[in-house]
């Protein structure tokens, strides 16, 4: 089975996403390689918070993210998101939409949904959900070692990661600083594709 590596700026871009709007949906679009049978998800492009459908908008958004992890020499590899609730843990329909045009150019795509329970909590707060063979349907990862813990094919690339996303934001709030295409179509010096506002040094790998 194909690995999973995160590194710490991408974990801190989903968090900070979802930081900023705690009670509206969240989501975006995982940039990374992959190199043998590894996946090295280096950044993400954050795309909405105002969704429920896949909007006009959301297929522009995610035509200007393809367009700018080729010119990075990536690929778009995956989709996160965040429900309203934070005990919601779905991946949405249009997620499911979003994550399989993104398999159709990738084939080991994966999505990820933000657990609201965990993002204080210091554990990684990200739910993997993976294609079914054969079919267009996407399920959480029920392998036998859980996500992101010893054992499991879902890595992060800096193990204190959510503990140091948690401090980014409660310490020097970095994610008011953080802008999505929502955010851009509203004021269009938002530099949502780079985010380099709020880049943390040493968070590349």
């Amino acid at each position: 089975m194909v690995s999973y590596s995160l590194s710490e700026n991408a974990y801190l871009k989903i968090f900070f996403h979802a930081a900023k709007h705690p009670h509206l949906p969240v989501n975006g679009v995982l940039l990374g390689r992959q190199t043998s049978d590894v996946v090295v998800i280096e950044d993400v492009i954050p795309l909405l918070h105002h969704w429920t459908s896949l909007s006009p908008m959301m297929e522009i958004g995610l035509d200007l993210a393809k367009g700018h992890a080729e010119a990075q020499e990536m690929s778009l590899v995956g989709y996160y998101q965040a429900s309203e609730r934070l005990d919601d843990t779905a991946l949405a329909p249009v997620g499911e939409r979003v994550a399989q045009k993104i398999r159709d150019q990738f084939n080991d795509a994966v999505a990820f949904v933000i657990d609201g329970d965990k993002l204080g909590t210091g554990d990684p707060a990200l739910l993997p959900y993976l294609p079914q063979p054969s079919t267009t349907l996407w399920r959480p990862c029920t392998a036998q070692s859980p996500a992101f813990t010893t054992g499991s094919n879902f890595l992060l690339a800096k193990a204190d990661s959510p503990s140091r996303a948690i401090a980014l934001v409660r310490d020097h709030n970095l994610h008011e600083k953080f802008g999505d295409f929502d955010d851009h179509l509203e004021d269009v010096t938002i530099d949502w594709l780079r985010n380099n506002a709020c880049r943390v040094e040493g968070s590349e790998t």
